[in-house]
């Protein structure tokens, strides 16, 4: 049975009128109380012995009071006293380390023989074991002027594109000062980094000022990792914030309390600035957000401080904050894992970058803006690129190991020279190769001639090419073949003389033409 709790003002009625000497049913009908509520606070009278002609002080009302809403164990319901029966089982349920749901525990009880309503059950676990009750909050002061401002981003609706037809989601990032209250709406269709950088960018220039320290939500476009006591920032945004030189305190994840000034403004941004209009597009909108900050939003007489955001900001808090920067800043684009693969080059944004040969294989971070492309290990820098567009490549030939450089150039003057310091005969035999209007495309026989060095011997490569060029013999395949059975090439010429490959008479034995004719000739009328 439940029962109802009077105001102090109800039960000062009650008295004031049985001090009057009025009647119980009198009481009930004109103050519109149940007869039994009010014989039970007549009653707490009695017990606290008060006097029909006594004071009627607060004191006094406060202990008849006390009495009626915190009734004796012995006054409670069966239903109540069997429940604190099972006090300590109840707790242990909803307090375990993965609680119960109340209903769960009604079904429990029933099982172990306890007929109570679950209402009371609800009741019982509110008062008196303090179930899902709400921990008392402070009210925290405000910071000092221009030392904080809260940013959030908050979902506003749909917005349609007026010359494709399409809906795209639109969101607003608010930035709002917590001093004064004064705040700026940027809306926005992405959520990135880049994203937020710009908006922030522009709240420095809507305020013409900068504060001190930023304390946003755990938006993944800035915090990476979210803690409470050790918070990550996203590479970008701590290179933004140390750009600008103010500090970043995250919010708890899940704890809006923390950043309720700019919490409590994504309703009203949503209600006041978005609902009910219709922008053709994204710059529309931001233009009438920036209107509506400085004239409605930053000119009411704001809920809580009961003053004008604007003013307070103009006059108490923007010499207290920053100055705007004046140069615009180029956000970075991070690649937290990349992999320098066996080409010596990193693939980063549809582009190729090289990486010294010691690092091949390695994992590392790149850094890219608009002009340049930063490679990391660690927190060494170990190279530097301009930035290419995708589908191209930034090579430095002296990230190769030593003589492969010339390969990757594809220099024919370098493999000739190569050629000749193997000896004179091969450097000419390779000039002879790769002679003509072509030569990139004979440069594969050359290097393959040059292979025959390294496999047999520079010595007799240079005979075999001193023996080849004297017959004239620019064969590759014809030399290999040679120096794999041994062949003892033919002596050298004298100095001038010059040999020719002749051709050798025809066997005795040959057939004549009229042996391949394959028609008899006819045979003359005279003859028949």
């Amino acid at each position: 049975m439940s029962y109802r709790e009077l105001t102090m003002i109800e039960i000062k009625e009650v008295l004031r009128r049985w001090q009057a000497a009025q009647s119980l049913h009198q009481i009930a009908r004109e103050t519109a109380l149940d007869r039994k509520t009010v014989r039970r606070y007549l009653g707490a009278a009695k017990f606290c012995g008060l006097a029909r002609n006594g004071a009627l002080d607060e004191a006094a009302i406060a202990r008849v009071s006390k009495r009626v809403q915190e009734r004796p164990a012995a006054e409670r319901t069966a239903e109540w006293r069997a429940l604190d029966g099972q006090r300590a089982q109840i707790e242990a349920w909803l307090g375990g380390e993965r609680p119960l749901r109340l209903r769960k525990v009604h079904t429990l009880l029933e099982r172990k023989g306890v007929q109570v309503s679950y209402w009371t059950l609800r009741r019982y676990a509110q008062q008196e074991l303090g179930w899902r009750k709400k921990a008392p909050t402070v009210r925290l002061a405000d910071p000092p002027p221009g030392q904080e401002a809260q940013v959030d981003f908050g979902r506003m609706g749909m917005l349609r594109d007026a010359e494709t037809g399409k809906r795209h989601v639109l969101w607003a990032l608010v930035v709002t000062l917590s001093y004064s209250r004064y705040m700026f709406v940027w809306p926005t269709l992405l959520q990135t980094t880049a994203a937020v950088c710009e908006g922030l960018e522009q709240a420095w220039a809507f305020f013409g000022a900068m504060a001190r320290t930023l304390l946003p939500d755990n938006c993944s476009a800035m915090v990476s990792t979210p803690d409470a006591h050790e918070p990550k920032l996203v590479a970008a945004f701590a290179e933004y914030v140390q750009a600008r030189g103010i500090f970043v305190d995250p919010a708890r994840v899940r704890r809006p309390q923390d950043k309720a000034r700019v919490e409590n403004q994504v309703p009203y941004v949503r209600e006041s600035w978005f609902a009910g209009e219709q922008f053709q597009d994204l710059w529309e909108a931001r233009h009438y957000a920036e209107q509506w900050c400085r004239e409605t939003a930053g000119g009411r007489i704001h809920g809580t401080t009961r003053r004008v955001p604007r003013e307070v900001y103009e006059a108490e808090e923007r010499a207290a904050m920053l100055p705007a920067p004046a140069t615009p800043f180029d956000v970075p684009f991070w690649v937290e894992k990349a992999k320098v693969h066996p080409d010596h080059h990193v693939q980063v944004a549809n582009a190729l970058y090289s990486v010294p040969t010691r690092h091949v294989g390695k994992t590392v971070r790149v850094r890219l803006d608009k002009a340049t492309v930063r490679i990391f290990l660690g927190a060494e820098m170990i190279k530097m690129h301009g930035r290419v567009a995708p589908g191209q490549r930034s090579t430095d030939f002296n990230d190769y190991p030593p003589g492969k450089a010339a390969y990757a150039l594809r220099s024919v003057d370098a493999m000739v020279k190569k050629a000749k310091d193997q000896g004179p005969h091969i450097g000419r035999y390779i000039e002879r190769i790769v002679a003509g209007p072509l030569p990139w495309s004979r440069m594969r026989a050359g290097y393959a001639l040059l292979r025959l060095c390294d496999k047999y011997g520079c010595e007799r490569v240079e005979s075999m090419c001193k023996s080849a060029l004297a017959f004239d013999v620019i064969d590759v395949h014809r030399i290999a073949k040679m120096l794999k059975s041994a062949v003892v090439p033919a002596s050298a010429p004298a100095a001038g003389e010059r040999r020719k490959l002749v051709q050798l008479p025809l066997p005795r034995f040959a057939r004549g033409e009229e042996h391949f004719e394959t028609r008899r000739a006819a045979p003359s009328k005279e003859g028949v």
